[in-house]
């Protein structure tokens, strides 16, 4: 099996256009959640939401690409050039041939949809443009990616909901690990903050109305948030050969499914999504010192990821940092685990612990160090980050300091 190593990140989300703004954001622990903006705001009850601003798709690409990329794939090509160019890597010949592209989205392209839909049952249009499908399919972001940096090998798009990012970089490791790819570009991007994907997910009654407090004893729901998270895996022998900056390696990873209920969480599901990395790494469970937690804000998620988390770790969940970033960036749903590597990776390479902004009261059911509203120093060998998604669909994946 091969080592596989992390040696270029790339982002675009509600904290930052770039990584290391990201990474000061978290370590300031700024909130990058506000009112939205977008027609038809005033008819959704929610009207606030980690929402990327300040991003003009004009100066960064085409006329002609702009009729081909909805706002998830804008998103996606603009971290990808921030990772690929961080990496330093370039995709010829065989290399070219082998190494692909695997990405996590739930959504694809909403704006689209939504755009479209109003054009033909609000606006009474019989015709919608001619690329109005290959801008909206879930596998577009892909697509363009192994188009533009020349990516032969396998590519396609994961779609699991919350967990479309951990799963699609699993899998990508996975190949680099076993020697069918040398490298791959993985991660995920999302972008359903208009008034469609907004009204949907108010149906669900998930949602908080002023601001995201995962764990705090009187939270009151998610707060969705957009963007990517692009990552370069590749093989740590191929990475050395030739100099690459290595940010981290990851080492294990495990999926499973609660086979339970459609939305509600699973503590056992968790648990053994938690339990497999670190047997897939090889990684005591004492070893761990940082979890990202999937963290969303609801009672539901929060509750039975923390009695998850207390039954694998044991004691140890008494002395492990865990934090969710979404109090800053919001929920990126197929998005968002990739954004959330970013905090294990600076855990682990710059000893920076994210924290969980917006904790005003203590839950006796979330009774663990959650780094509440500041930033902590700390030195940690080895981080887990979590996923569950609707659908009861875990993935996790364990990283280790280099």
């Amino acid at each position: 099996m091969k080592r596989v190593v992390i040696t270029g990140a790339g982002t675009i989300n509600a904290l930052g256009h770039c990584v290391a703004d990201t990474l000061e954001a978290m370590r300031e622990g700024r909130c990058g959640i506000g009112e939205l903006e977008f027609r038809d705001v005033d008819r959704l009850a929610i009207k606030i939401g980690g929402q990327v601003r300040g991003f003009e798709a004009e100066g960064r690409f085409n006329r002609q690409q702009m009729t081909l990329y909805d706002r998830f794939t804008q998103f996606t090509l603009t971290a990808a050039k921030e990772a690929i160019d961080q990496s330093g890597i370039e995709f010829h010949g065989d290399l070219a041939a082998r190494s692909g592209v695997v990405l996590g989205t739930a959504g694809g392209g909403v704006s689209t949809w939504d755009d479209n839909y109003r054009s033909v049952y609000e606006d009474g249009k019989n015709r919608v443009h001619p690329f109005v499908v290959p801008k909206l399919m879930n596998n577009a972001a892909a697509s363009h990616v192994s188009m533009e940096y020349n990516l032969k090998g396998p590519s396609f798009t994961v779609s699991t909901a919350c967990a479309s990012s951990n799963h699609a970089m699993a899998l990508a490791f996975s190949m680099v690990r076993s020697g069918a790819a040398p490298a791959m570009v993985t991660g995920g991007s999302e972008s359903m903050l208009c008034f469609g994907g907004v009204k949907a997910w108010e149906g669900l009654r998930v949602m908080s109305k002023d601001a995201c407090r995962p764990f705090s004893g009187n939270r009151n729901g998610m707060v969705q948030g957009e963007g990517a998270g692009i990552f370069v895996f590749e093989e740590y022998d191929h990475a050395r050969a030739r100099g690459a900056n290595i940010l981290c390696e990851v080492v294990g990873f495990a999926m499973s499914s609660d086979a339970a209920d459609i939305v509600m969480p699973s503590k056992q599901g968790a648990a053994r999504a938690m339990s497999g990395a670190l047997a897939d790494a090889g990684i005591n469970p004492d070893q761990v010192g940082y979890i990202n937690a999937h963290g969303t804000g609801t009672a539901a998620n929060d509750k039975t990821e923390c009695a998850a988390v207390a039954g694998v770790f044991g004691t140890h969940a008494d002395t492990l940092m865990i934090s969710s970033t979404k109090s800053m960036h919001g929920h990126l749903i197929g998005g968002t685990g990739a954004v959330e590597l970013l905090a294990c990776i600076m855990a682990l390479r710059d000893g920076i612990i994210a924290p969980t902004i917006g904790y005003e009261e203590a839950d006796p059911e979330c009774a663990l160090d959650v780094v509440p509203n500041e930033a902590r120093e700390a030195d940690v060998d080895v981080a887990l980050t979590n996923a569950f998604a609707f659908g009861g669909l875990n993935a996790v994946l364990a990283l280790r300091k280099v």
